[in-house]
């Protein structure tokens, strides 16, 4: 499909944004704040790339912040949305596209044997969290340092992401009872972990994990914290939350709970799962559940769940991730890092290169941080300058030292050489 090219003026565009929405953007991270740059405008993206408002294009690693695991704009994704669009919008009871992307998501992890559909990550892992204090009858939830929950009161509390970006430790608006019943722990700290559960013994509803760190830059988890985590939720009686809304169906076609062989007892999911477009869900066994209205006491609803054109682009998107087009993605992955790591290496540049399969991060550090607090010690100035340089070259990153660099079966070998070789004079300047 032919997109005609509008035209646009860019900077007369921000001009009308800052008027309406705060700080001229509906999301934080929009606004460029990090990296000292005014923030772009696009207007449409193709495959591994997109274009602003002035024409301009890019190659893109912000990839719809890893929803647009195909590409942008891909065939199929389209083509189902438009179907699906001819048959209405929201129709407002459950119709045959739920059905089906429900059924897709339950082949590929099976240990959700019945799930229900948000409208996003922020409300699956909320609607989690309540599920489970109240199969446990507890109130304490445990999470990590960084790790980003969405932006419900309790997941606030030395969150990643936009938080770590913009230096806010929490958010104004947030009770201090609310953020009182969140303990914080330092990711991949066993020892740490092993003395909360102790401490608050038989107190603790859940523990709330993205198994792969992803909104402080990647942190891979060390050989032995998932495992430590789950037998000390088992031993307490607590839940284990895998928040998998980024790492599902991108780390690999079980998400990350297949890929380190962990059997959490919920999972969130957002992202690819929608190809695009908005979407959540939390699932688990069925005893967990059924404890969801109206089967159970547990209220969660939404009217746009389960919305036909997030179905069609979620069912589209899982169908074309096969096997073979993992083994790709991680090739790319493979063939970026290793680039990447030699064109520094060849300017002298010190970074740090974290990556689990298709989600990567640079640090300007010495080593790859293990934990928040390493990650949040990387040469901020360093990366604004480096992603200036890209930004010249044609390259467009996430705008955070703080985010993963996002990946798609669309960025090909000569995409990924062009891309090095970008960095490489961004290094040497």
């Amino acid at each position: 499909m032919t997109v005609p090219v509008m035209a646009y003026d860019q900077e007369e565009l921000r001009g009308r944004a800052a008027d309406l929405f705060p700080g001229g953007v509906n999301s934080p991270v929009r606004a460029f704040r990090a990296v000292g740059v005014d923030p772009l405008v696009l207007v449409s993206g193709e495959g591994a790339r997109v274009r602003d408002a002035d024409g301009r294009r890019y190659i893109d690693y912000i990839g719809g912040w890893g929803s647009a695991i195909l590409g942008h704009a891909h065939g199929s994704i389209v083509e189902g949305v438009a179907a699906a669009a001819a048959g209405g919008f929201a129709l407002g009871l459950t119709g045959p596209l739920e059905i089906e992307l429900g059924e897709r998501i339950r082949n590929r992890m099976p240990l959700i044997e019945a799930l229900r559909f948000t409208s996003s990550g922020t409300e699956a892992v909320m609607s989690a969290i309540r599920l489970a204090r109240a199969a446990t009858g507890r109130e304490l939830i445990v999470k990590f340092a960084g790790g980003y929950h969405g932006h419900s009161d309790g997941m606030l509390v030395e969150a990643g992401s936009g938080v770590a970006t913009q230096a806010i430790p929490g958010s104004a608006g947030v009770p201090e009872t609310t953020a009182a019943s969140t303990i914080v722990l330092p990711f991949n700290d066993r020892t740490a972990l092993r003395y909360a559960f102790a401490e608050h013994a038989g107190r603790i509803a859940a523990a709330v994990v993205e198994p792969v760190a992803a909104n402080v830059g990647v942190i891979a988890p060390e050989s032995g914290f998932l495992e430590d985590l789950r037998e000390a939720t088992r031993a307490d009686g607590a839940l284990l939350v895998f928040d998998e809304v980024i790492t599902g169906f991108r780390v690999g076609p079980g998400g990350a709970q297949a890929r380190y062989g962990i059997r959490p007892d919920l999972t969130t999911l957002g992202k690819v799962i929608g190809g695009g477009m908005p979407i959540g869900a939390y699932g688990g066994g069925r005893d967990l559940m059924d404890l969801v209205a109206p089967k159970g006491p547990v209220y969660q609803a939404g009217t746009l769940s389960g919305h036909a054109l997030s179905m069609a682009a979620g069912i589209a998107a899982l169908d074309a991730l096969t096997p073979e087009r993992y083994l790709r993605l991680e090739a790319a992955g493979a063939r970026l890092e290793t680039g990447l790591a030699a064109a520094a290496e060849r300017t002298g540049r010190q970074v740090a290169i974290a990556r689990v399969g298709s989600l990567l991060t640079v640090f300007f550090r010495p080593s790859t941080p293990v934990d928040a607090a390493e990650a949040l010690s990387s040469d901020r100035d360093a990366f604004g300058a480096f992603f200036r340089s890209m930004l010249e070259e044609g390259i467009l990153l996430p705008p955070s030292p703080f985010e993963a660099w996002f990946l798609s079966l669309a960025h090909d070998d000569a995409t990924i050489d062009e891309t090095i070789a970008a960095a490489e004079q961004a290094f040497g300047a």
